[in-house]
């Protein structure tokens, strides 16, 4: 089974959805995320959570009791801690950029600074580092003239709503 963390829209989650891959948990640290509503559209099991401090460790216990062996985040844009990451063996997340050249909150951003020819949607595992998990799937998105942040996410994010259900069907096959 496999849980999702989400922070934001949700595009991921839905696209994870629409693969049919099993979810059964989808958790938030955000209570007005739009990704809650298209868990609750699915039927899928929710939990929020506000206090970090306490969040990864109920997260994970939620997670378990639901018979989750794989954590998939989804656009979730917090660092999880120790106590979360010991508790299961594999965790990915998705990445706007190569790694490890582009890693953190920004790759976009920081892609487009770089003047570099390309960027990629990125699959890799979740450690206790920023982006510094081994790299499980990549796809080139070529970075083209008079690209802005908007236009070049847009691309990326496309490719990643692809290359994320592609990933975890492999990794749960």
């Amino acid at each position: 089974m496999i849980g999702v963390l989400v922070s934001g829209e949700g595009t991921n989650l839905q696209a994870l959805i629409d693969a049919g891959l099993p979810i059964s948990a989808v958790a938030s640290n955000k209570a007005e995320a739009y990704a809650l509503e298209r868990a609750r559209a699915a039927g899928i099991q929710l939990g929020d959570y506000e206090s970090r401090e306490a969040r990864d460790a109920a997260m994970a216990d939620w997670l378990v009791e639901r018979g989750v062996a794989l954590v998939v985040c989804a656009g979730y844009m917090q660092l999880l801690r120790p106590n979360f990451l010991e508790r299961f063996d594999r965790i990915v997340n998705t990445h706007s950029a190569p790694l490890p050249q582009f890693p953190g909150a920004h790759p976009i951003e920081d892609v487009l600074a770089a003047g570099v020819s390309e960027t990629a949607a990125t699959v890799h595992y979740v450690d206790e580092g920023v982006d510094t998990g081994p790299v499980i799937a990549a796809e080139p998105v070529p970075v083209r003239e008079g690209d802005t942040v908007d236009t070049l996410r847009a691309r990326v994010q496309e490719v990643e709503r692809r290359l994320l259900p592609q990933a975890v069907k492999e990794l749960i096959s």
